[in-house]
């Protein structure tokens, strides 16, 4: 691929589930494939997890490694080495509205009934929120068992369905991602948001490669 292919391709790939196993972190040889691929075209990654998270998967490095690094979908972007400005889902919301969601999904998960809780059943993002049903402190065995539970008895999909019917009016899209959680975030704040960052005719073409990419999950 030529030189002039390099500044009009980007490849733009999901993390968790694509790059790396479930919240575990790349081997050498993914960090190699990217740094070889950034060689013949522009490199981005793109995850809901917060930059910390993201940094935990892919090494505290990930700007030398990718072009474009999105944590939260974009909400928080680092372009070519430089922090973006950040938008707040506790702003679009407001406070009260906010509050009143929070409290529905810990009554909610309180009354649920499953084999096993451990602790952040909700995680609050800049541009999100991550809510989890067993609770984010659960093990590796443990979101293994609740995964499979899950994959039987649709806990988060009714989850996602009774959400939607109760909060219809703040417009908000739900994803489930990854084997224990869904994230919570406004319409257009998707995958999708991360692409405002790229101003319009940069690329020629834009590849996206995620795990998740059925309608309802987080990569669609």
């Amino acid at each position: 691929m030529s030189a002039v292919a390099k500044r009009d391709v980007l490849c733009l790939f999901d993390v968790d589930g694509t790059l790396t196993p479930p919240r575990k972190r790349a081997d050498q040889g993914m960090h190699d494939l990217l740094r070889d691929l950034r060689q013949v075209c522009a490199v981005g990654v793109v995850g809901g997890s917060d930059l910390p998270k993201i940094k935990e998967q892919l090494g505290e490095n990930v700007a030398e490694i990718a072009d474009y690094v999105f944590s939260e979908n974009g909400v928080v972007a680092t372009c070519h080495g430089k922090d973006m400005p950040v938008q707040g889902i506790k702003e679009y919301l407001g406070e009260e509205k906010l509050k009143r969601f929070i409290n529905f999904c810990l009554h909610y998960i309180a009354d649920l009934d499953i084999p096993i809780k451990r602790g952040t059943f909700i995680e609050f993002r800049n541009g999100m929120l991550n809510v989890s049903p067993i609770g984010r402190n659960c093990s590796y065995e443990e979101r293994e068992e609740f995964n499979r539970y899950d994959l039987e008895h649709g806990i988060r999909a009714k989850f996602v369905e009774t959400l939607q019917k109760e909060f219809a009016d703040l417009k908000l899209r739900y994803v489930i991602g990854g084997q224990i959680s869904f994230d919570v975030f406004p319409e257009g704040w998707d995958k999708t948001y991360c692409l405002r960052h790229i101003p319009e005719g940069t690329y020629r073409e834009i590849h996206f490669f995620g795990d998740k990419t059925r309608p309802g999950e987080n990569d669609y």
